[in-house]
């Protein structure tokens, strides 16, 4: 059975382009396409996708408003950003509220597909080239921000903003995996999030996170 893909874009050239990469790949299926946030919340209802992809700068109802109205939904539907190089804050507001990660609409043929396969598990794909980039936005952390995370959960989460895998995180560290997603748990518990794209958004708001 292959998976539905719901595509959301104000730009004609963005939502085909995206839609002609997808259907190369005989598991994906794209079932839906809006041009707002208002349509993409019918579709939802209407196509039940099994992933969104999500533009956040939209005319009408924007992105952000869309995914906000999906967690007032408890919607599960894991959405993944599509993001130019000029939308910093507004991917980190969307990562903020629970998307899975975050593609550039110029991204290639097998990031697309990689990206798409960790929301079906339920991971989030962070692309360090991007990540590290808004770092310099930073502010500096107050004394209470900079006591939330011990330094190993610290050392952990700055693997996770690099795009590594729990396994990978262990390797790295000298420590078991499930000792990595022991550090996760406290990580999400200490910033209130539930995602490894939502620890790492909360974490660099706060200035807890530096290249």
């Amino acid at each position: 059975m292959k998976h539905k893909i719901l595509i959301v874009d104000d730009h004609f050239v963005v939502r085909e382009g995206l839609k002609l990469i997808l259907e190369t790949n005989e598991e994906y299926e794209v079932i839906g396409e809006a041009e707002d946030g208002s349509k993409a919340l019918e579709l939802v209802d209407e196509v039940n996708p099994d992933v969104i992809l999500m533009d956040l700068n939209m005319p009408k109802v924007s992105g952000l408003e869309a995914i906000r109205e999906l967690n007032k939904r408890q919607s599960t539907v894991p959405i993944i950003i599509l993001t130019t190089y000029n939308e910093d804050e507004l991917m980190m507001q969307g990562l903020s509220l629970g998307a899975k990660g975050y593609l550039l609409k110029d991204t290639t043929r097998e990031n697309l597909f990689r990206t798409i396969e960790s929301a079906l598990r339920g991971e989030t794909l962070l692309q360090p080239e991007i990540t590290t980039r808004i770092f310099s936005s930073n502010h500096t952390p107050s004394f209470s921000e900079q006591s939330i995370l011990t330094q190993r959960e610290l050392d952990v989460l700055k693997r996770v903003a690099d795009g590594k895998t729990s396994k990978a995180i262990a390797l790295y560290l000298n420590i078991s995996e499930r000792t990595v997603k022991s550090y996760l748990t406290n990580i999400y518990t200490k910033l209130d999030v539930t995602s490894r794209s939502q620890a790492v958004a909360v974490a660099i708001e706060k200035g807890l996170l530096h290249r």
